[in-house]
């Protein structure tokens, strides 16, 4: 599988966590301060700063030339909920882990802006190229008006669900439950056999492979352990604690 993009932690973002081993690092001290809404965290002028950073990686544009803008509102980004893996009573097939918003830059480039609520307000704690998050939030309210959108992270996967229905947004979904989706059942009952076993707690975990180390990954790929999880506690730490795996978008230090 091609990965598709890559995610840069800049200076002031938050540092990885790393979840399977319970090690939960602190904000980097020069984090840019909470705003109100996720909007006013994206648009705010540390941020804006850091995203011309960013979009001037290897030369593609100038700094000074980048003028990245915020275009429409952040979207809440959800991902597969271990409750519903472990067959809880109720528990919705996918929550949130954070919201992201769409950064542009003067020469088209696109970014994702993760940004989480802490005690203060609202923060970005991640940049990640392209528009995945929104886009697909977009396509699902397209193809399930209403529908819940929601990212598979083990297989990189983006679903709609509503009601008994879970439909593909991506080819990854496709291969996952066919390109006519799936009955909700049916999905639990697929991610229970894949996931049932690597829950938080369990015996893997305990191994520290559930915070996302595979020993087959590549060098070059890094797990699925996002600066989110250091800044959002435990929620994010059950939703990347599912099973090892490998980060569709690379990550490099800035």
């Amino acid at each position: 599988m091609n990965v598709r993009a890559r995610a840069i932690r800049a200076g002031i973002l938050s540092a990885v966590a790393l979840v399977g081993l319970g090690a939960v690092p602190a904000a980097a001290a020069d984090a840019p301060p909470s705003e109100a809404t996720p909007e006013k965290a994206a648009s705010a002028p540390a941020t804006l700063d850091t995203l011309s950073r960013f979009f001037a990686r290897d030369g593609a544009v100038a700094r000074s030339a980048a003028q990245p803008r915020i275009e429409g509102a952040s979207v809440p980004v959800r991902v597969l909920s271990p409750d519903f893996v472990a067959g809880k009573a109720g528990a919705p097939v996918a929550r949130v882990e954070f919201h992201a918003s769409k950064a542009v830059a003067s020469d088209g480039q696109t970014a994702s802006l993760w940004t989480v609520r802490q005690a203060g307000g609202w923060q970005v704690v991640n940049i990640a190229t392209g528009d995945d998050e929104i886009r697909y939030a977009a396509q699902g309210a397209r193809a399930l008006p209403g529908g819940v959108v929601f990212r598979e992270p083990q297989i990189d996967a983006w679903y709609v669900q509503k009601g008994a229905k879970v439909l593909p947004l991506d080819e990854d979904a496709v291969r996952a439950v066919g390109k006519n989706g799936t009955s909700l059942a049916a999905y639990r009952d697929r991610v229970v056999k894949a996931y049932g076993d690597k829950l938080p707690a369990s015996a893997y975990a305990r191994k520290g492979a559930a915070g996302g180390y595979a020993t087959e990954s590549p060098a070059h790929e890094e797990p699925l352990v996002t600066a989110v999880a250091a800044t959002a506690g435990g929620g994010a730490v059950l939703a990347l604690g599912l099973i090892g795996a490998r980060a569709r978008r690379r990550r490099h230090s800035a």
